[in-house]
């Protein structure tokens, strides 16, 4: 099958569609540039996207990959999870070949986003599809001429059958601080991590690769320049409080985050940052 890549429409906002080799297929939005679909060659969807999610151009997207920057979470003065995910991004560059197909997406600062957060940026997000794997590279510059400091993550849901029956190895020995537990730093002791109730942790200085076994959506993921990784799922009380969640789609997802959370990065004038995620399908 020829890779190529198409815009379409999306929930009534534009997007573009990634066709891979193999038949492997990702949709990504224009809104946030956050990719929405993943589909392996075996037809299987990995991320999750609420079938609640809203398109309506201003909340952000609840689902898929979606990009935060300059703030992690509420670990700062903005809005949850930063500037840039409610925002309309445009097209840098697109390309494909037997192996692959490539986009690249970009987003720079404005007056908006000034009177927020006082600081020139660029960013261009690279989605690459392969046929079992999927790359994304954020890309922040700085303009400006001084110095600044962020956080940012991709905050990636995975889509599962039963998150109760899923186990994330790969973070024995790492440090996590632990927000439902007033933020208390532990060591994760265990050779997996299997979940039993809501979790919300930010492992630090990651070392090693993670594997998701999870069944025919097992994964493993790997990240670089991002120092951190996050975990989340809110489980069925902090589910069925969330609007745009169906109340059992807690069982369907997890969050692993490549980010730099609670590790924050200070960018010089005139230079780049670069932060890295790879799902493998295994």
């Amino acid at each position: 099958m020829t890779t190529s890549i198409a815009r379409i429409d999306f929930h009534g906002q534009p997007a573009l569609r990634l066709h891979g080799p193999q038949g492997s297929e990702a949709t990504v939005s224009l809104f946030g540039a956050q990719v929405l679909s993943w589909r392996t060659p075996d037809g299987r969807e990995r991320l999750y996207l609420s079938e609640q999610a809203r398109f309506d151009g201003a909340s952000a997207i609840r689902g898929g990959v979606p990009v935060c920057f300059p703030q992690f979470g509420t670990l700062g003065p903005l809005p949850r999870h930063g500037l840039v995910r409610t925002r309309a991004w445009s097209v840098a560059s697109e390309r494909s070949g037997d192996d692959y197909a490539l986009l690249t997406l970009a987003c720079n600062d404005d007056a908006d986003s000034r009177a927020l957060w006082p600081h020139a940026f660029g960013l261009e997000l690279t989605v690459m599809l392969e046929a079992d794997r999927l790359d994304l590279e954020l890309c922040v510059t700085n303009p400006g001429e001084r110095s600044f400091d962020f956080t940012a993550a991709l905050h990636t849901y995975l889509r599962v059958v039963q998150v109760e029956d899923v186990a994330v190895e790969g973070l024995y020995g790492h440090h996590y601080r632990d927000a439902l537990a007033d933020d208390v730093v532990q060591r994760d002791s265990g050779t997996e991590l299997c979940l039993e109730g809501a979790t919300d942790r930010i492992y630090r200085q990651i070392r090693r690769p993670q594997l998701l076994r999870a069944g025919n959506l097992s994964l493993g993921l790997q990240q670089q320049g991002f120092p951190d990784t996050v975990l989340w799922n809110p489980w069925a009380t902090g589910c069925a409080a969330t609007p745009d969640l169906p109340a059992d789609d807690w069982r369907h997802f997890l969050c692993i985050e490549a980010a730099a959370a609670d590790t924050v990065q200070t960018l010089a004038a005139g230079e780049e940052w670069y932060g890295r995620q790879t799902l493998l399908a295994v």
